[in-house]
């Protein structure tokens, strides 16, 4: 592409509005700029579109997004799916309204029902709404948890999971072939409604919703004796889980529920939080200040689209609060759902566990320890969503759980992505019933340490923006296929697993053997005294990303051993 050419029809042509030439006229003087916004098609991968709102063909906008839209359109029809359409749900940043409407008005153009939620929702629910309604298709407008000058937009398919193969691919080449803007359609929004090609989403959807987290609970009974005595704080930092956050504790019975004010107001610019992410610990100062003021057993927040949940919990013991991994917590509901399943002669046969390839071995242990089978998936909910699906297919087995390490788990199947409501639903139930036995959740974590090990994990990221970031980030990759180490600080290799090329390597007698997981770049090693670690590029954002985890004897053993383990990691890829 040549992007200075790009630029000046952007800055010229009839097609876009005076408000896009006015930004674009004001970087003229700024190569950099001009080249970073126009040196390539703001790509849309796996997971859809993500990128920083604004002007250019490499920028999140309503252009961009009717583009994008126009592909997924095409692939719809060539399914003979208008008639199903489609559901839209937006979370609470920037230019939300106006994205939701570029991509329901593109499909309305197209002869496709758009199904739109009139404000902010969880992703979750829109994977619930999907299925809900029988659409063949879903869209959300979100960037997650990435900073606040980004936006994006993610496409699910008819199970309710966001699109994996052979959906993904083929619905990014019908994108790929939406070359020109002049391709697009687009209508007005007062002729789709009057069509009933735009409609909008009541209140029955929530309610089903919600009747479905209720119906998670286990042991309800316990909530309603501890209901008195549990202080939870909770801050949704400024996105979409407030009502549902809330409905849902208030649903259980919970009466101490302290929401902190400054970040209870949907405000896609973030302005109490530099990175709203639960996994970023300056987003949670405001919480944890609240939470000392109101003496709280539990801090929870959720990201802009809620589905990721961020703990963390009191030690009474000296008074602070401890920060609980997304391992951390998804293995305190791993374990109360197993071992109360068990107990209530409700576990399903055949009972499955599923969690992905960077997520704590932990799950491999409590799996076993109630002969549940464990399922390794690459990195994405989308995965644990399509196993699911086969499961239904099949009947090979019924799901129990889904986690991964990523602050994201799903406790039924009424939807098919990470659901941060229903993670706060059994987490809080799960604080009750230890409460109930005068044990904090960190007092049932360090029993769970003593059970089964003391795994811990870590993640490392390397940012590299731009084009040559992009390059380099490949470069490293290649590299690292190339020379393999063979020990790496105290810990040997004993396999590697490259699942671009789907082979693992036992580097102790040559064989090679697939890891019968689709094609992704990311490299895995096993290593020896039951430690692994991981690397690949982010699918989201300019990174890459390495990941580590061990089995220690003692809280110290383990924070020292992941902690050395990462440093020598690094160097390897200096």
């Amino acid at each position: 592409m040549d992007y200075y050419s790009e630029y000046q029809k952007w800055c010229t042509d009839a097609y876009f509005d005076e408000e896009t030439k006015a930004e674009l006229a004001a970087i003229a003087d700024d190569k950099e700029e001009i080249e970073d916004r126009f040196y390539r098609t703001l790509e849309f991968g796996t997971a859809g579109l993500r990128g920083v709102i604004g002007a250019g063909t490499n920028r999140m906008n309503i252009y961009t997004v009717r583009q994008a839209t126009q592909g997924l359109a095409n692939y719809i029809l060539s399914r003979n799916g208008q008639d199903r359409g489609v559901a839209i749900a937006h979370d609470s940043r920037l230019m939300h309204d106006e994205f939701t409407d570029a991509a329901a008005l593109c499909l309305a153009a197209n002869g496709i029902k758009a199904y739109v939620f009139p404000e902010l929702r969880p992703v979750p629910e829109l994977s619930f709404a999907v299925r809900q309604l029988g659409c063949i298709a879903g869209i959300v407008i979100t960037a997650s948890h990435n900073p606040r000058e980004y936006n994006g937009y993610k496409v699910y398919w008819e199970d309710g999971a966001q699109i994996t193969p052979p959906h993904d691919g083929n619905i990014m080449a019908e994108v790929a072939k939406v070359t020109s803007f002049d391709m697009v359609k687009t209508m007005d929004k007062k002729e789709a409604q009057k069509a009933g090609l735009y409609i909008t989403i009541g209140n029955e959807i929530d309610e089903a919703y919600f009747e479905q987290l209720r119906s998670l609970s286990i042991h309800p009974e316990i909530i309603k004796q501890m209901a008195k005595d549990i202080r939870i704080v909770y801050s949704p930092l400024h996105g979409t889980g407030l009502v549902p956050v809330k409905r849902v504790l208030d649903d259980l019975g919970f009466e101490n529920v302290y929401i902190e004010p400054q970040q209870a107001v949907p405000d896609g610019h973030f302005p109490t939080v530099p990175y709203p992410n639960p996994e970023n610990p300056d987003a949670w100062e405001l919480a944890l200040k609240l939470a000392k003021e109101k003496d709280a057993d539990l801090v929870l927040t959720t990201d802009p689209d809620a589905d990721r949940l961020g703990v963390y919990c009191k030690d009474t013991k000296t008074g602070e609060y401890v920060s609980f991994t997304g391992n951390m917590s998804g293995m305190l509901i791993a374990e109360y759902i197993l071992s109360e399943k068990t107990k209530n002669g409700t576990m399903p046969e055949n009972p499955a566990l599923i969690e992905t390839i960077v997520t704590t071995d932990m799950a491999k242990a409590i799996a076993a320890a109630y002969g549940v089978r464990l399922i390794e998936v690459l990195t994405g909910f989308k995965y644990i969503g399509e196993q699911i699906r086969l499961f239904e297919e099949t009947g090979s087995n019924h799901y129990v759980f889904g986690l991964e390490e990523s602050y994201g788990c799903l406790p039924g199947t009424y939807a098919r992505d990470k659901d941060a409501p229903a993670a706060v639903t059994m987490l809080c139930e799960v604080a009750a019933y230890y409460k109930a036995q005068g044990k904090t959740l960190w007092d049932a974590m360090i029993d769970l340490y003593e059970k089964y090990g003391y795994y811990r994990e870590d993640l490392a990221t390397l940012t590299l923006k731009g084009i040559d970031g992009a390059a380099q980030i490949q470069e490293i990759m290649a590299r690292a296929r190339e020379n393999v180490p063979a020990v790496i600080g105290d810990y040997e290799v004993l396999a590697v697993r490259d699942y671009k090329a789907d082979t693992r390597k036992d580097m102790k007698t040559g064989e090679v053997s697939k890891t019968g997981l689709p094609s992704s770049n990311v490299l895995y090693y096993e290593l020896s005294r039951d430690a692994w670690c991981c690397v690949r590029p982010s699918g989201t954002e300019p990174k890459i990303k390495f990941y580590f985890g061990v089995k220690g004897t003692s809280l110290e053993d383990s924070k020292a051993q992941v902690e050395a383990l990462k440093k020598d990691m690094l160097k390897i890829f200096e």
